[in-house]
């Protein structure tokens, strides 16, 4: 099946969240027009995920009234439940508030004190109040700003809703994307002299989740694939405030507010779990302590089994709730049919975030193993495992993440491309391109087969009941049963629309193939880990076991096309593992 057109770039970027437009932007304002970039999305630029995130983004801006880096570094590390390598962290709190002055000098309207200083409120798991904000849609304003920053220069074209298809390798090196243009309805072929894969995670496993239904870690699925590892994807983040029954975020910037959480019998249950943090502790923390409420029947009757708890903003008063968080209470009345000035929301446990993601080293370039290195393919953002998570995220590091790992990805992409010559001409990937676009048409001549929706909901209905907050053995090998059943199922597959123009039914069976594969890959991995760490906790494994599982999972596929997997130790430089409380 021959390819319709063929781009080639200097850099291409894979995603155009966060992560994404933050390595553009630092491209453009280091190296101008001498790199030329292409920046690749599925959506349009400003619907990328990033401009969902709510709550803020964390930096070190205030040592003087008694902040620190090590203080900073030092709740990472715990938050992550020492499963963090603290060379990487220690080098994210450092690069920080230059990225939130930067923001601040392009034009971003950061929440401002009296005295005219950035705000910042508390967020969960950090013991200052580091997290600096924009009311409570603190990613839409750092997506617009960076989107407005890049308008100063020329050096890059958007390639707006093209969905990708297939990273290709040869010779241990990023050759060529394969992707469908849905505007123009072409088989396009994308080649750089490196590429910075910017995609985000696969929130979308799950049925109740925060994602947009874009979030379908296509990325990390086409690394995967192409014999990439991905690291630690067994570490899923489970948000405590997820309005129930839609799954639509309540940042925990209302809990940093001073928001409470109660059960049914009105009481603040965090006391019994976290007294010294109570509504503030890490997320991992708070969401097991939720469901242990609602298990225990303590929790708020709900629609399709979403029993639920309340989160009571009410005694902040309508002022506070309108000047820092307008979003939520909008969200609250269209999703929930209830005003939070007057009456609590109902939320529970969501899925929220992969810890997990593309191997990748300090730099953000990708690995193939412990050692050695993809000298032309970067990751950031959460599509990439740089093991500053490690088994938990403390909430507003995420954001702050994209940002120091689009900076840096960004410039050593600049660099790379203008020492180095394109590696392959075009003869010597097309046959790669013309073979995985016979595969997309082979599917869509299929006259008979499976509805991959149908395929989708039963995945996202196991993820949901067998990986979630709480796991064991059975029900780990209950989702993996059945997610090997839909995978068979899927080989079956039929789309219904023929055409390439806009076939999104085309896009959701690609996904659903993608998500399929990610799928095996956390509740394998899952299973494998016996013990309790973070986001991971096992019933019938209850404590962290540091002497047999403080190291990373690496999972790959062997030639076969098997799963398997391996383990590489932490980089522990500064604080050894010790009991986790707060």
């Amino acid at each position: 099946m021959k390819v319709d057109r063929v781009y080639r770039y200097d850099v291409v970027i894979l995603g155009a969240g966060l992560a994404g437009l933050r390595a553009a932007t630092e491209i453009a304002r280091k190296y101008g027009d001498r790199v030329k970039v292409g920046i690749v999305s599925k959506v349009q630029l400003m619907r990328a995920h990033s401009v969902c995130a709510e709550g803020g983004t964390a930096a070190v801006l205030r040592p003087e009234e008694g902040d620190s880096f090590t203080l900073h570094a030092w709740d990472t590390v715990k938050g992550s439940d020492f499963l963090a390598d603290q060379d990487v962290v220690f080098r994210f709190v450092k690069m920080m508030p230059y990225e939130i002055l930067l923001l601040d000098h392009w034009g971003i309207p950061w929440a401002r004190r009296e005295d005219g200083k950035i705000n910042a409120r508390p967020f969960g798991g950090h013991t200052f109040f580091r997290t600096v904000f924009a009311q409570d849609k603190t990613g839409f304003f750092e997506m617009q700003t960076l989107y407005d920053t890049l308008q100063r220069f020329s050096g890059y074209t958007r390639h707006d809703e093209v969905f990708a298809t297939r990273i290709i390798m040869k010779d241990g090196k990023f050759a060529g994307l394969t992707a469908v243009d849905l505007v123009r309805g072409e088989r396009v072929l994308f080649m750089g002299k490196v590429i910075i894969i910017a995609t985000g995670g696969a929130g979308r496993l799950y049925g109740f989740t925060t994602y947009s239904h874009s979030v379908t870690g296509d990325g990390l699925a086409m690394a995967l694939r192409a014999g990439i590892p991905l690291k630690d994807m067994e570490f899923i983040q489970f948000h405590p405030t997820g309005i129930v029954p839609s799954g639509i975020l309540v940042t925990e910037g209302a809990r940093g507010e001073g928001g409470y959480l109660r059960n049914n019998k009105g009481e603040r249950f965090m006391e019994r779990y976290a007294p010294s943090k109570m509504e503030l502790a890490p997320r991992d923390i708070v969401s097991r302590a939720e469901m242990t409420e609602i298990e225990e029947g303590r929790g708020f009757k709900g629609p399709d089994g979403l029993d639920y708890v309340h989160l009571d903003l009410t005694h902040l008063g309508r002022e506070k709730i309108l000047e820092r968080l307008p979003l939520i209470r909008e969200l609250a009345i269209k999703f929930a049919g209830v005003d939070p000035i007057e009456e609590p929301i109902p939320v529970r446990p969501v899925a929220h975030y992969s810890m997990g993601g593309i191997h990748a080293n300090i730099d953000g370039q990708v690995m193939w193993d412990g050692e050695r290195k993809v000298e032309n393919m970067f990751v950031a953002g959460e599509a990439a495992c740089l093991s500053l998570h490690g088994a938990n995220r403390l909430g507003s590091n995420s954001t702050a993440e994209c940002l120091v790992w689009g900076r840096i990805t960004g410039e050593l992409a600049g660099r790379y491309a203008t020492e180095k010559d394109f590696p392959f001409k075009e003869e010597d990937v097309l046959p790669e391109a013309e073979e995985e676009f016979r595969r997309i048409e082979n599917l869509m001549n299929r006259k008979e087969g499976e509805s991959p929706y149908r395929i989708r909901k039963e995945l996202q209905r196991t993820m949901d009941l067998n990986v979630g907050v709480f796991r064991t053995r059975e029900s780990l090998e209950k989702a993996l049963q059945k997610i090997k059943e839909l995978k068979e199922r899927f080989k079956n597959v039929k789309v219904e629309d023929k055409s390439l123009v806009w076939n999104t039914d085309l896009v959701m069976t690609l996904e659903t193939g993608f998500l399929l594969d990610l799928a095996e890959v956390v509740a394998m991995g899952a299973l494998l880990r016996e013990e309790s760490r973070g986001g991971h906790f096992r019933r019938d494994f209850p404590k962290r076991d540091d002497e047999k599982w403080l190291k990373h999972t690496l999972a790959y596929r062997k030639e076969n096309g098997e799963l398997a997997f391996d383990y590489i130790p932490v980089n522990i430089t500064y604080w050894k593992p010790v009991e986790r409380k707060y």
